[in-house]
């Protein structure tokens, strides 16, 4: 067979490719795999650039040096503070929510515990997530109450 592709033929054959073999640009070294990362050999390169061996200078206050002049002793006032708050607000909005479902005078614990949300929402230690729904189901709380408090007293102007 000619290396020259045939033309088509009137019994309607394709023309075979003409396949040329690599120049010595593109052949394959000698004990190299086929496709990168293959199950016979795995990858021959890093899959990263050079990396530079300068050494890294850092610059600022040395954080290894002791400076024993302002070391005080571990006292109860700066101990760390372990207590939480958006939990206990959180149940006192449930109540204030739960009371103001029936009576406006659950307005004092609906107000309780939207402060104590808003303070929990400003401690890095609390969890968010429980003190954001202190504060929704705290504010709720207090509309409700609110709401009964204004009615309550429409129905006073009535009787008097």
């Amino acid at each position: 067979m000619s290396d020259v592709p045939r033309t088509p033929e009137a019994d309607g054959s394709v023309p075979l490719p003409r396949i040329e073999p690599p120049s010595g640009d593109v052949e394959r070294p000698i004990g190299a795999i086929r496709i990168p990362g293959a199950h016979r050999g795995g990858y021959t390169k890093l899959p990263t650039g050079p990396v530079g061996v300068e050494p890294v200078v850092v610059s600022g206050p040395d954080l290894d040096a002791v400076d024993d002049s302002d070391w005080e002793p571990a006292t109860a006032a700066s101990a760390t503070d372990d207590a939480r708050l958006a939990p206990w607000a959180l149940l006192a909005a449930i109540v204030a929510l739960g009371a103001s479902f029936f009576v406006g005078w659950g307005i004092p614990v609906a107000v309780v515990s939207v402060v104590a949300a808003i303070m929990s929402l400003r401690r890095p230690v609390e969890s968010r997530a429980i003190a954001r729904w202190a504060l929704v189901l705290g504010l709720c709380a207090t509309v409700y109450s609110l709401g009964w408090l204004v009615w309550a007293g429409m129905q006073f102007e009535r009787l008097g």
